[in-house]
């Protein structure tokens, strides 16, 4: 199951998405911590311009009245708040804040919960208490507009973010494209080179990799036909001769050689040959019926071959692909494997698969991986037979160029099994370059 953490983009959007949401929690934490802090001083600088204020008032004019939320408190009356009364510890704070900045000795308490928040001054040339009116230091504001600005400044922080991280990520997603196909053995056009200055290069070096392998692919595939091409020749004429010998034992001999030459040649040719299947799509539960059938007529002695196909109608791959890939593991199941030989389909949740195993000796573990190597054989007493080392070779690249992926193996411990799997989505395509290629 694929999981959008496990891309590039989805761990991107994660951090995006995190370090926007730290930060903007941040600022308004802090935020709110400065408007705090900043409503305090502000409430210690308008009480102590109000004190100071009522003091100018009651020396120069004592006849003016004063306003009606400042008055004068005789020390004896009973309003005075009690000086060890217990106080919040914000509104302690800011008591201490205002005592420093009035003369020293100065009293200074807070009116009495319940009413308007009020401070009580009174310094020693003071004959009265003085108390004025203050802000409370919690304004009752509301935290809706501040949310919604939050939020609507990350929301249009996140989805440019997100825009940012899908545009940095694009070209390394074209890139690991292309070297998926370039790993299947497909086509690779030269990948655009965009993005970070170090994306560009590695798509630069790419693109000169895959031209500097398809060059000498390219070169090997035309030396390696043209030699097969021009054998077929003198082993034709060879054959014509060995045919008109009078000696019947030698006769034989010549021609099962000159055979067995000829399908060397004519696995060099296959292997070679590296342009798009023409062939028409065919479902592959009839068409492996019909090759096991015709292989069971042509073949007196081969081993017994079995078919096991649930894959349906929907599985279907080109006519002359899948012979090759079926006649190439048949033959190898046959030389080198024991009865039976299973040829098996079946659906899945991905998509479709394709296996041939047989029940013989199989293959030891650490040569499996060089089964499928071009010209590798895994007994040197293998040579004979017509055999060149590249059936294997040849099937792995065929299934490659479907756009499937195979497996090799030892099945159940014993005998040879090898699997191929097509994904739904590489069938159609499949069939559509091949109805294009006519």
């Amino acid at each position: 199951m694929r999981r959008p953490i496990d891309t590039l983009f989805g761990r991107l959007a994660l951090l995006v998405v995190g370090v926007l949401l730290l930060s903007h929690f941040a600022w308004f934490a802090l935020i709110r911590v400065e408007r705090t802090q900043l409503q305090a001083r502000y409430a210690v600088e308008e009480a102590t311009f109000l004190v100071e204020a009522v003091r100018q008032h009651v020396a120069r004019t004592p006849d003016q009245p004063l306003p009606s939320r400042v008055k004068l408190v005789d020390p004896a009356s009973p309003e005075v708040p009690a000086e060890n009364a217990e106080v919040p510890v914000p509104l302690e704070r800011f008591v201490e804040d205002v005592r420093d900045r009035m003369p020293t000795d100065t009293q200074v308490r807070v009116g009495p919960p319940g009413g308007p928040p009020t401070l009580w001054v009174r310094a020693a040339t003071d004959h009265n208490w003085i108390v004025v009116p203050v802000q409370p230091l919690r304004v009752p504001r509301s935290l809706d507009r501040t949310v919604l600005w939050l939020v609507v400044i990350f929301s249009f922080a996140v989805m440019a973010a997100l825009f940012a991280a899908w545009a940095l990520q694009q070209p390394l997603r074209t890139l690991a494209q292309a070297v998926t196909r370039f790993g299947r053995g497909l086509p690779v056009p030269p990948v655009p080179e965009r993005g970070p200055r170090e994306w560009r290069q590695l798509t630069h070096g790419f693109n000169q990799m895959v031209q500097e392998v398809s060059r000498t692919e390219n070169d090997r595939a035309v030396m390696l036909a043209g030699v097969a091409h021009d054998l077929k020749t003198p082993l034709a004429r060879l054959r014509l001769r060995a045919e008109m010998m009078d000696d019947v034992k030698t006769r034989d001999g010549v021609v099962r050689d000159v055979d067995s030459m000829t399908h060397i040649v004519e696995q060099f040719l296959v292997f070679a040959h590296d342009s798009a299947d023409r062939s028409e799509p065919v479902e592959v539960d009839a068409q492996c019926e019909r090759v096991v059938r015709s292989y069971r007529a042509v073949a007196g002695n081969a081993s017994t071959v079995q078919t096991e196909l649930t894959a349906g109608p929907a599985f279907v791959l080109p006519a002359a692909t899948l012979d090759r890939i079926l006649s190439n593991l048949l033959d190898n199941a046959h030389a080198y494997g024991a009865p039976p030989v299973i040829v098996a389909t079946a659906r899945t949740a991905q998509g479709f698969t394709l296996s041939v195993r047989d029940n013989g000796s199989g293959i030891a573990a650490q040569d499996l991986i060089n089964a499928s190597r071009p010209f590798v054989r895994l007994d040197p007493a293998r040579g004979g037979n017509g055999h060149s080392g590249l059936g294997l070779a040849i099937v792995e690249r065929l299934v490659r160029r479907s756009g499937g992926d195979w497996e090799i193996g030892n099945h159940g411990g014993s005998g040879l099994r090898v699997l191929m799997s097509f994904p739904f989505e590489v069938l159609p395509k499949v069939a559509a370059a091949s109805e294009n290629a006519w």
